[in-house]
């Protein structure tokens, strides 16, 4: 009963912090439509009615002769000639922007990049790729990275710094003498390294990233480990008997979990950064990927087109804004002191 109070006590802390509540929303309803990227932004149709049966694009590859064309490579639906062939026995529907993230537009008015018009919002690349398609695409990469990577990287700083910090003593020394070493680490270098020896995909830059991302956590889930462990409903769990583990999960993790739930949209901003910055350099994901980093790199090649450089910076300043609001908003409801004042003012 109490936690329930709490807890809405939390919320209602929350929610009064507008900008943090509206940048949730607005985080949320971003998180959706990036997730539908492959619905909103493809070459593909997302139905087709044919001759009486109906056809999936999405889901598999058809050859251009099951609509009538001439060839048996897979269809070209974005071809007006074979658009019209499917239009004779039925029709198709396609997506509100008719590009994927790799789709090239040979039919431009002006050479790559060529600026933002009625066709492409905002424009295309050097290569002739919509680049509101491939902006898409690259928060849906960009979000899905940092979603996984804080997972993960809270999940090994939430273990690591409760081992260091219930148990002190030597454990501790040793544990924070090693994460010293370890952070003095260059990852840029290990990456390059990494890069050199191996083509670098989405996966694989995620566990290099995540060898050193979960140092961030470590300290504050120490620090909330030592300042509980030695008080009293502790030590008395430990004379009862009641096992390091259970002590650990379901005594002193709980409070520990406020200080990390306060630090987990800074943590998700610093991954975001991470994969920005390596695809700008050139050390992230392989082409044809999109990601927000590369279309920066296209706006530092491309001085001539600033729709390049503007979409990429205004899309990842917009998301890092969002994240950093959030996490204002949940710092600032889970300090107990602001709860309780909140709780005696009602």
């Amino acid at each position: 009963m109490k936690n329930r109070i709490l807890n809405q006590r939390r919320f209602l802390a929350f929610k009064q912090n507008k900008r943090a509540y509206f940048s949730l929303w607005i985080f949320g309803m971003l998180f959706i439509l990036c997730m539908g990227a492959e619905f909103i932004a493809n070459d593909k149709p997302l139905f087709i009615r044919y001759a009486g049966e109906n056809y999936f694009p999405l889901l598999k590859d058809y050859p251009e002769t099951t609509f009538g064309g001439d060839f048996e490579s897979i269809a070209n639906y974005n071809d007006s000639y074979l658009q019209s062939k499917i239009r004779e026995k039925g029709f198709l529907i396609m997506p509100l922007i008719p590009y994927a993230y790799d789709s090239v537009i040979y039919d431009l008015p002006t050479p790559s990049p060529s600026p933002p018009s009625l066709k492409n919002l905002l424009g295309t690349d050097d290569l002739g790729r919509d680049v509101f398609a491939r902006l898409l695409y690259g928060l849906k990469t960009s979000i899905l990275f940092g979603l996984i990577l804080t997972f993960f990287s809270s999940i090994i700083g939430l273990f690591i710094g409760a081992v260091c910090g219930y148990f002190g003593g030597r454990i501790d020394l040793l544990g924070q003498r090693l994460i010293e070493i370890w952070s003095g680490m260059p990852i840029l270098f290990v990456l390059i390294i990494f890069a050199s020896l191996l083509e670098p995909n989405f996966w694989s830059i995620l566990c290099v990233v995540l060898l050193f991302s979960w140092i961030t956590l470590v300290p504050f889930v120490r620090a909330e480990f030592l300042k509980v462990r030695n008080l009293d409903y502790i030590k008395a769990a430990k004379m009862l008997g009641v096992s390091h583990f259970r002590i650990i999960l379901h005594h002193i993790l709980p409070n520990a979990l406020v200080a990390t739930i306060t630090y987990l949209p800074f943590i998700l901003c610093g991954s975001i950064t991470t994969l920005a910055s390596l695809d700008f350099l050139g050390l992230g994901l392989p082409p044809p990927s999109a990601s927000l980093g590369e279309i920066l790199s296209q706006g530092k090649n491309n001085l001539n087109a600033p729709w390049l450089g503007l979409s990429g910076f205004f899309a990842l300043s917009f998301l890092l804004c969002l994240l950093v609001f959030i996490g204002e908003g949940l710092r600032d409801c889970l300090r107990s002191e602001n709860i309780l004042i909140k709780g005696k003012e009602q």
